[in-house]
Protein backbone atom coordinates (compact mmCIF):
# COMPACT_ATOMS: atom_id res chain seq x y z
CA UNK A 1 0.00 0.00 0.00
CA UNK A 2 2.83 2.35 0.81
CA UNK A 3 4.42 1.26 -2.36
CA UNK A 4 1.23 2.20 -4.27
CA UNK A 5 0.90 5.50 -2.63
CA UNK A 6 4.76 6.33 -3.45
CA UNK A 7 4.38 5.27 -7.04
CA UNK A 8 1.46 7.88 -7.64
CA UNK A 9 2.86 10.89 -5.72
CA UNK A 10 5.87 10.27 -8.39
CA UNK A 11 3.55 9.80 -10.92
CA UNK A 12 1.88 13.10 -10.14
CA UNK A 13 5.10 14.61 -9.82
CA UNK A 14 6.48 13.52 -13.01
CA UNK A 15 3.24 14.87 -14.89
CA UNK A 16 3.28 18.20 -13.25
CA UNK A 17 6.82 18.47 -13.69
CA UNK A 18 6.01 17.80 -18.03
CA UNK A 19 3.44 20.14 -17.92
CA UNK A 20 5.01 22.88 -16.38
CA UNK A 21 8.22 22.26 -18.93
CA UNK A 22 5.71 21.83 -21.71
CA UNK A 23 2.99 25.25 -21.09
CA UNK A 24 6.70 27.15 -20.82
CA UNK A 25 8.54 26.11 -23.76
CA UNK A 26 5.12 27.47 -25.64
CA UNK A 27 5.43 31.09 -23.52
CA UNK A 28 6.39 33.77 -25.72
CA UNK A 29 9.74 35.90 -24.82
CA UNK A 30 8.78 39.12 -23.58
CA UNK A 31 9.41 42.15 -25.81
CA UNK A 32 11.86 44.33 -25.85
CA UNK A 33 10.61 47.62 -26.53
CA UNK A 34 7.10 48.30 -25.70
CA UNK A 35 4.96 48.66 -28.89
CA UNK A 36 3.72 51.90 -30.23
CA UNK A 37 7.26 53.20 -30.46
CA UNK A 38 8.15 53.13 -33.91
CA UNK A 39 9.36 56.35 -35.94
CA UNK A 40 9.12 57.77 -39.63
CA UNK A 41 10.99 60.85 -40.61
CA UNK A 42 10.05 61.26 -44.31
CA UNK A 43 11.36 63.78 -46.58
CA UNK A 44 9.97 64.76 -50.04
CA UNK A 45 11.72 66.01 -52.78
CA UNK A 46 11.15 67.03 -56.57
CA UNK A 47 13.37 68.33 -59.58
CA UNK A 48 11.56 71.10 -61.03
CA UNK A 49 12.57 72.21 -64.28
CA UNK A 50 10.61 75.95 -63.28
CA UNK A 51 14.26 76.81 -61.65
CA UNK A 52 17.80 76.59 -62.56
CA UNK A 53 18.83 74.77 -59.09
CA UNK A 54 20.29 72.05 -59.92
CA UNK A 55 19.26 70.38 -56.25
CA UNK A 56 15.88 68.60 -55.89
CA UNK A 57 13.71 70.95 -53.96
CA UNK A 58 11.67 70.04 -51.04
CA UNK A 59 7.89 69.99 -51.59
CA UNK A 60 6.24 71.68 -48.65
CA UNK A 61 2.82 71.56 -47.21
CA UNK A 62 2.33 68.27 -49.44
CA UNK A 63 -0.29 66.19 -48.32
CA UNK A 64 0.95 62.70 -47.17
CA UNK A 65 -1.50 59.49 -46.70
CA UNK A 66 0.31 56.90 -44.60
CA UNK A 67 -1.55 53.53 -43.73
CA UNK A 68 -0.61 49.80 -42.33
CA UNK A 69 -3.02 47.56 -41.43
CA UNK A 70 -4.06 49.40 -37.72
CA UNK A 71 -5.41 52.65 -39.76
CA UNK A 72 -4.72 55.81 -42.25
CA UNK A 73 -3.55 58.92 -41.21
CA UNK A 74 -3.16 61.66 -43.12
CA UNK A 75 -0.45 64.13 -42.47
CA UNK A 76 0.88 67.56 -44.18
CA UNK A 77 5.06 68.12 -44.59
CA UNK A 78 6.11 70.78 -43.08
CA UNK A 79 7.83 73.99 -44.59
CA UNK A 80 11.00 71.87 -45.47
CA UNK A 81 9.60 69.22 -46.75
CA UNK A 82 9.74 67.37 -43.57
CA UNK A 83 7.03 64.81 -42.36
CA UNK A 84 8.28 63.51 -38.77
CA UNK A 85 5.86 60.39 -37.03
CA UNK A 86 6.00 58.91 -34.00
CA UNK A 87 4.54 56.24 -31.65
CA UNK A 88 4.05 53.98 -34.48
CA UNK A 89 2.83 50.21 -34.24
CA UNK A 90 5.40 47.77 -35.59
CA UNK A 91 3.98 47.12 -38.72
CA UNK A 92 4.18 47.45 -42.66
CA UNK A 93 3.38 50.67 -43.91
CA UNK A 94 2.59 52.30 -47.26
CA UNK A 95 2.84 56.01 -47.98
CA UNK A 96 1.48 58.38 -50.82
CA UNK A 97 2.40 61.56 -51.54
CA UNK A 98 0.32 64.59 -53.75
CA UNK A 99 0.38 68.19 -53.77
CA UNK A 100 -0.90 70.52 -56.36
CA UNK A 101 2.19 71.91 -58.62
CA UNK A 102 3.26 75.28 -57.45
CA UNK A 103 2.81 76.84 -61.12
CA UNK A 104 0.22 74.98 -63.46
CA UNK A 105 -3.05 73.60 -61.62
CA UNK A 106 -3.18 71.61 -64.17
CA UNK A 107 -0.48 69.10 -63.31
CA UNK A 108 -0.42 67.56 -59.80
CA UNK A 109 3.10 66.13 -57.85
CA UNK A 110 2.76 62.49 -56.89
CA UNK A 111 4.47 59.72 -55.50
CA UNK A 112 4.47 56.73 -53.26
CA UNK A 113 5.88 53.76 -51.45
CA UNK A 114 5.10 50.83 -50.23
CA UNK A 115 6.54 47.50 -47.88
CA UNK A 116 8.07 50.27 -45.68
CA UNK A 117 8.77 48.15 -42.22
CA UNK A 118 8.94 50.14 -38.92
CA UNK A 119 9.43 48.40 -36.16
CA UNK A 120 9.04 49.77 -32.70
CA UNK A 121 12.11 51.70 -30.84
CA UNK A 122 13.61 52.39 -34.18
CA UNK A 123 13.98 55.45 -36.74
CA UNK A 124 12.99 55.03 -40.03
CA UNK A 125 14.82 57.74 -42.47
CA UNK A 126 13.58 57.64 -46.23
CA UNK A 127 12.72 60.02 -48.82
CA UNK A 128 10.48 59.86 -51.49
CA UNK A 129 10.69 62.09 -55.04
CA UNK A 130 7.62 63.22 -56.21
CA UNK A 131 6.76 63.29 -60.53
CA UNK A 132 4.30 65.80 -62.15
CA UNK A 133 1.41 64.46 -63.97
CA UNK A 134 -1.56 65.66 -65.22
CA UNK A 135 -4.28 67.16 -63.11
CA UNK A 136 -6.63 64.29 -65.05
CA UNK A 137 -4.77 61.62 -65.12
CA UNK A 138 -4.52 61.08 -68.79
CA UNK A 139 -2.08 62.09 -71.24
CA UNK A 140 -0.89 61.60 -74.79
CA UNK A 141 1.75 59.30 -74.01
CA UNK A 142 3.05 58.36 -77.72
CA UNK A 143 2.99 59.62 -81.03
CA UNK A 144 3.55 57.95 -83.97
CA UNK A 145 3.62 60.13 -87.26
CA UNK A 146 6.69 59.44 -89.31
CA UNK A 147 5.81 56.03 -91.02
CA UNK A 148 7.61 53.04 -91.37
CA UNK A 149 10.59 52.41 -93.86
CA UNK A 150 9.92 52.14 -97.11
CA UNK A 151 10.61 53.71 -100.56
CA UNK A 152 6.82 54.34 -101.52
CA UNK A 153 5.59 57.08 -99.39
CA UNK A 154 3.82 54.62 -96.86
CA UNK A 155 2.45 56.46 -93.48
CA UNK A 156 -0.95 54.94 -92.72
CA UNK A 157 -0.04 53.26 -89.96
CA UNK A 158 -0.15 56.23 -87.91
CA UNK A 159 -1.27 56.36 -83.95
CA UNK A 160 -1.61 58.49 -80.55
CA UNK A 161 -1.39 56.82 -77.42
CA UNK A 162 -3.26 57.87 -74.03
CA UNK A 163 -1.98 56.85 -70.53
CA UNK A 164 -3.66 56.75 -67.56
CA UNK A 165 -1.49 57.71 -65.01
CA UNK A 166 -3.85 58.39 -61.78
CA UNK A 167 -5.29 55.29 -59.54
CA UNK A 168 -8.74 55.76 -60.34
CA UNK A 169 -10.20 54.89 -63.59
CA UNK A 170 -11.06 57.81 -65.68
CA UNK A 171 -13.84 57.93 -68.77
CA UNK A 172 -13.26 58.89 -72.68
CA UNK A 173 -16.95 59.60 -73.17
CA UNK A 174 -17.17 62.87 -75.02
CA UNK A 175 -13.26 63.86 -75.12
CA UNK A 176 -11.94 65.57 -78.53
CA UNK A 177 -8.56 64.61 -80.26
CA UNK A 178 -7.89 67.38 -82.69
CA UNK A 179 -4.95 67.79 -85.43
CA UNK A 180 -4.43 72.14 -85.86
CA UNK A 181 -2.73 72.99 -88.52
CA UNK A 182 -3.88 75.93 -89.81
CA UNK A 183 -4.25 79.59 -88.71
CA UNK A 184 -1.17 80.10 -90.57
CA UNK A 185 -1.74 83.43 -91.27
CA UNK A 186 -1.96 84.27 -87.65
CA UNK A 187 0.19 83.75 -84.86
CA UNK A 188 -0.41 79.74 -85.89
CA UNK A 189 -1.57 76.50 -85.21
CA UNK A 190 -2.59 76.32 -81.61
CA UNK A 191 -2.30 80.00 -80.90
CA UNK A 192 -4.27 82.27 -78.78
CA UNK A 193 -5.04 84.38 -81.77
CA UNK A 194 -7.45 86.90 -80.07
CA UNK A 195 -5.99 86.59 -76.63
CA UNK A 196 -9.34 85.04 -75.62
CA UNK A 197 -8.75 82.15 -73.94
CA UNK A 198 -8.64 79.72 -76.80
CA UNK A 199 -6.41 77.72 -79.14
CA UNK A 200 -7.11 78.34 -82.87
CA UNK A 201 -6.28 76.80 -85.96
CA UNK A 202 -8.58 73.03 -85.83
CA UNK A 203 -7.80 70.96 -88.98
CA UNK A 204 -9.11 67.91 -87.69
CA UNK A 205 -11.86 67.24 -85.11
CA UNK A 206 -12.70 63.54 -84.13
CA UNK A 207 -14.65 62.62 -80.83
CA UNK A 208 -14.88 59.77 -78.48
CA UNK A 209 -18.65 58.71 -78.22
CA UNK A 210 -20.88 59.97 -75.42
CA UNK A 211 -21.01 63.43 -73.99
CA UNK A 212 -18.34 64.71 -71.27
CA UNK A 213 -19.42 63.49 -67.88
CA UNK A 214 -21.15 59.93 -69.10
CA UNK A 215 -19.08 56.57 -68.00
CA UNK A 216 -19.60 54.36 -70.65
CA UNK A 217 -15.98 54.25 -71.68
CA UNK A 218 -13.65 53.39 -69.03
CA UNK A 219 -9.51 54.28 -69.01
CA UNK A 220 -8.36 52.40 -66.23
CA UNK A 221 -5.36 53.27 -63.85
CA UNK A 222 -1.74 52.47 -65.66
CA UNK A 223 -3.94 51.48 -69.13
CA UNK A 224 -2.43 52.29 -72.53
CA UNK A 225 -5.00 53.07 -75.10
CA UNK A 226 -4.17 53.25 -78.50
CA UNK A 227 -5.92 55.16 -81.31
CA UNK A 228 -5.56 54.12 -84.61
CA UNK A 229 -5.63 56.38 -87.92
CA UNK A 230 -6.73 52.88 -89.69
CA UNK A 231 -7.22 49.75 -87.17
CA UNK A 232 -5.38 46.90 -89.84
CA UNK A 233 -2.20 45.32 -89.73
CA UNK A 234 -0.30 47.30 -91.73
CA UNK A 235 2.55 45.15 -92.43
CA UNK A 236 0.33 43.38 -95.31
CA UNK A 237 1.12 46.49 -97.49
CA UNK A 238 4.47 47.27 -95.84
CA UNK A 239 6.43 44.82 -93.96
CA UNK A 240 8.44 47.56 -91.67
CA UNK A 241 4.89 48.68 -90.31
CA UNK A 242 3.10 48.01 -86.94
CA UNK A 243 -0.01 45.44 -86.61
CA UNK A 244 -2.82 47.83 -84.96
CA UNK A 245 -5.49 45.58 -85.71
CA UNK A 246 -5.79 45.22 -81.94
CA UNK A 247 -5.76 49.51 -81.67
CA UNK A 248 -8.07 50.30 -78.50
CA UNK A 249 -9.86 53.00 -80.92
CA UNK A 250 -10.18 53.80 -84.70
CA UNK A 251 -10.17 57.14 -86.27
CA UNK A 252 -13.34 56.71 -88.56
CA UNK A 253 -14.17 59.26 -91.09
CA UNK A 254 -18.45 58.75 -91.45
CA UNK A 255 -17.97 61.28 -94.45
CA UNK A 256 -15.58 59.76 -96.38
CA UNK A 257 -16.71 56.44 -98.95
CA UNK A 258 -13.27 54.95 -98.68
CA UNK A 259 -12.31 54.85 -95.31
CA UNK A 260 -11.62 51.69 -93.64
CA UNK A 261 -13.70 50.94 -90.69
CA UNK A 262 -12.42 47.44 -88.65
CA UNK A 263 -16.07 46.64 -87.54
CA UNK A 264 -13.87 45.15 -84.13
CA UNK A 265 -12.63 48.55 -82.80
CA UNK A 266 -14.96 51.08 -81.62
CA UNK A 267 -14.73 54.72 -83.60
CA UNK A 268 -13.93 58.02 -82.88
CA UNK A 269 -16.82 60.05 -85.04
CA UNK A 270 -14.99 63.06 -87.22
CA UNK A 271 -17.13 66.43 -86.16
CA UNK A 272 -16.45 67.92 -89.53
CA UNK A 273 -18.08 67.54 -92.42
CA UNK A 274 -16.35 69.20 -94.91
CA UNK A 275 -13.52 66.73 -93.96
CA UNK A 276 -13.57 63.83 -95.66
CA UNK A 277 -9.69 62.45 -95.55
CA UNK A 278 -8.79 59.90 -92.69
CA UNK A 279 -7.23 61.60 -89.64
CA UNK A 280 -3.66 61.72 -90.40
CA UNK A 281 -1.02 63.69 -88.73
CA UNK A 282 2.15 65.68 -90.58
CA UNK A 283 4.99 63.41 -90.64
CA UNK A 284 7.68 65.62 -89.03
CA UNK A 285 5.63 68.68 -87.35
CA UNK A 286 2.05 69.05 -85.74
CA UNK A 287 -0.03 70.41 -82.77
CA UNK A 288 -2.38 67.05 -81.31
CA UNK A 289 -4.67 68.08 -78.55
CA UNK A 290 -6.88 66.19 -76.31
CA UNK A 291 -9.94 68.20 -74.67
CA UNK A 292 -12.40 67.08 -72.34
CA UNK A 293 -15.55 67.94 -75.10
CA UNK A 294 -17.06 70.15 -72.91
CA UNK A 295 -16.54 73.20 -75.72
CA UNK A 296 -17.40 71.06 -79.31
CA UNK A 297 -17.04 74.52 -80.90
CA UNK A 298 -13.97 74.27 -83.00
CA UNK A 299 -14.52 76.99 -84.76
CA UNK A 300 -13.89 79.74 -82.85
CA UNK A 301 -11.51 78.29 -81.00
CA UNK A 302 -10.76 75.55 -78.33
CA UNK A 303 -11.08 76.82 -74.84
CA UNK A 304 -7.84 76.47 -72.69
CA UNK A 305 -9.84 75.21 -69.52
CA UNK A 306 -11.19 72.04 -71.75
CA UNK A 307 -8.05 71.20 -73.13
CA UNK A 308 -6.39 67.93 -70.82
CA UNK A 309 -3.45 67.84 -72.96
CA UNK A 310 -1.11 68.78 -75.83
CA UNK A 311 2.20 68.33 -78.00
CA UNK A 312 4.07 70.31 -80.41
CA UNK A 313 6.45 68.46 -82.50
CA UNK A 314 9.09 69.64 -84.87
CA UNK A 315 11.60 68.38 -86.95
CA UNK A 316 13.91 71.36 -86.77
CA UNK A 317 14.56 73.80 -83.94
CA UNK A 318 15.50 76.31 -86.35
CA UNK A 319 13.97 80.26 -84.89
CA UNK A 320 12.01 80.57 -88.37
CA UNK A 321 10.24 77.06 -87.49
CA UNK A 322 8.58 79.11 -84.21
CA UNK A 323 6.65 77.29 -81.54
CA UNK A 324 2.97 77.78 -82.14
CA UNK A 325 1.25 75.94 -79.34
CA UNK A 326 -0.20 78.42 -76.32
CA UNK A 327 2.52 78.03 -73.90
CA UNK A 328 0.17 77.73 -70.97
CA UNK A 329 -0.57 74.12 -72.66
CA UNK A 330 2.68 72.95 -73.99
CA UNK A 331 5.54 75.63 -72.72
CA UNK A 332 8.18 73.51 -75.94
CA UNK A 333 8.24 70.80 -78.61
CA UNK A 334 9.46 67.19 -78.92
CA UNK A 335 12.00 67.38 -81.99
CA UNK A 336 10.44 64.71 -84.27
CA UNK A 337 12.32 61.94 -85.76
CA UNK A 338 13.02 61.55 -89.66
CA UNK A 339 10.04 60.92 -91.85
CA UNK A 340 9.66 56.95 -93.30
CA UNK A 341 12.14 56.33 -90.30
CA UNK A 342 9.57 54.18 -88.12
CA UNK A 343 10.33 55.90 -84.94
CA UNK A 344 8.30 57.99 -82.92
CA UNK A 345 7.82 60.31 -79.83
CA UNK A 346 7.56 58.52 -76.23
CA UNK A 347 7.50 60.09 -72.92
CA UNK A 348 10.44 59.06 -71.00
CA UNK A 349 8.07 57.63 -68.25
CA UNK A 350 4.35 56.67 -68.49
CA UNK A 351 2.39 59.92 -67.61
CA UNK A 352 5.45 61.97 -66.69
CA UNK A 353 3.93 65.48 -68.06
CA UNK A 354 5.98 68.59 -67.13
CA UNK A 355 3.69 70.36 -70.15
CA UNK A 356 7.83 70.80 -71.41
CA UNK A 357 7.85 68.70 -73.95
CA UNK A 358 11.25 68.84 -74.90
CA UNK A 359 12.30 67.89 -71.69
CA UNK A 360 9.27 64.91 -71.39
CA UNK A 361 9.98 62.93 -75.04
CA UNK A 362 12.18 60.76 -76.21
CA UNK A 363 12.51 59.15 -80.05
CA UNK A 364 12.39 55.43 -80.15
CA UNK A 365 13.60 53.21 -82.67
CA UNK A 366 10.50 51.28 -82.69
CA UNK A 367 7.18 52.63 -81.78
CA UNK A 368 5.65 50.64 -78.89
CA UNK A 369 1.46 50.62 -79.19
CA UNK A 370 -0.12 49.73 -76.13
CA UNK A 371 3.17 49.05 -74.04
CA UNK A 372 6.09 51.17 -72.97
CA UNK A 373 9.79 50.33 -73.67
Amino acid sequence: MLRSNKLKYFITLLISILSFNLFSGCAENPPIFVDGQGMLDLVVLWDSTYTDSTNAIPVSNAKVIISSKYAAKICETDQNGKLCLSNLPTSVYGYTVRKTHPIDPNIILVGSKQNVEIVSGIVVYDTIYVKPISSTGISINEIYSAGPVNNFFFFFDQFIELYNASDSVKYLDGMMIMRFSSNSEGKGPGADEDDDGDIDGATYVFKFPGKPGETNFPIYPKQFVVLASDAVDHRNVCPTSYDLSKADWEFYNQYSPEDIDNPNVPNLINMRPDKTADFLIALTGDVVILSDGRDSIWQDGIDISTVIDGVEYQSNPHPQNKKTLDARIDRSYVLSPPRYSGKSMQRKEPGLDTNDSLSDFEILDRATPGYHK
